[in-house]
């Protein structure tokens, strides 16, 4: 079943939070395997809490020694795989990626993060020359703003299209909701709307993020 991978060589980029918003999503219909491979394990914590779908498992105990097996098998038991990657270029990372069908990258819209967006396509490159076999994979801008479009994000994206490298036209707003996903240890529909501030327009904002990246996972099937 599909590996969908998140990886960027910077912290603080949103790997987490996306992979988890889309676990949460995702677990709405189908069953799902978390592969927590972040050195500080948050969503491993995040678990802690005692609100994990029953469709969802997270795997915790993974090392560049063991990433692929643990990827293959989670790819018999559940219908999708995520991986959470470290904030790293390290060897585990391209690993990950040869066993991926879908890489995001996901960046703040910050020329230090493009930056290292780009960082991140160099090594799906490496990858791609390691193993001979092309992996799809699109930048995901994260905490932007949905009312205002910065000249600052708007000038980013357009230079990664210029660049010729994929991105991906849902972006994952900065939402106060994304934030207490971790802080409360629940999904988005298990918060309180009276605590947590638009709280429909993050669910549409997640719902948004999971159609899009499944459109492209059909587009890789037939393209296959």
């Amino acid at each position: 079943m599909p590996t969908l991978t998140m990886a960027s060589p910077k912290g603080g980029a949103g790997k987490t939070t996306t992979a988890l918003v889309m676990v949460l999503q995702l677990a709405k219909l189908y069953s799902v395997t978390i592969i927590d491979a972040d050195p500080n394990k948050p969503i491993t914590h995040w678990g802690k809490g005692g609100n994990t779908p029953k469709n969802v498992t997270i795997v915790t105990d993974v090392t560049e020694d063991n990433i692929m097996d643990v990827i293959d098998d989670a790819a018999t038991k559940t219908q999708f795989v995520i991986v959470d990657l470290e904030g790293t270029a390290a060897k585990i990372v391209l690993l990950a990626m040869a066993r991926s069908d879908f890489i995001i990258i996901p960046t703040q819209g910050s020329p230090l993060d493009a930056q290292e967006a780009a960082r991140a396509v160099r090594v799906t490159a490496q990858q791609e020359k390691m193993t001979k076999r092309t992996v799809p994979f699109a930048v995901l801008l994260t905490r932007t703003n949905s009312q205002i479009r910065t000249r600052n994000l708007a000038h980013i994206q357009k230079n990664l299209i210029d660049a010729g490298i994929p991105v991906m036209e849902t972006e994952l707003h900065e939402r106060e909701a994304f934030k207490s996903i971790f802080a409360f240890q629940r999904p988005l529909e298990k918060l309180d709307p009276k605590e947590v501030a638009n709280l429909d327009k993050a669910i549409n904002n997640a719902e948004e993020l999971v159609s899009e990246v499944l459109q492209r996972l059909t587009h890789v099937a037939v393209a296959a």
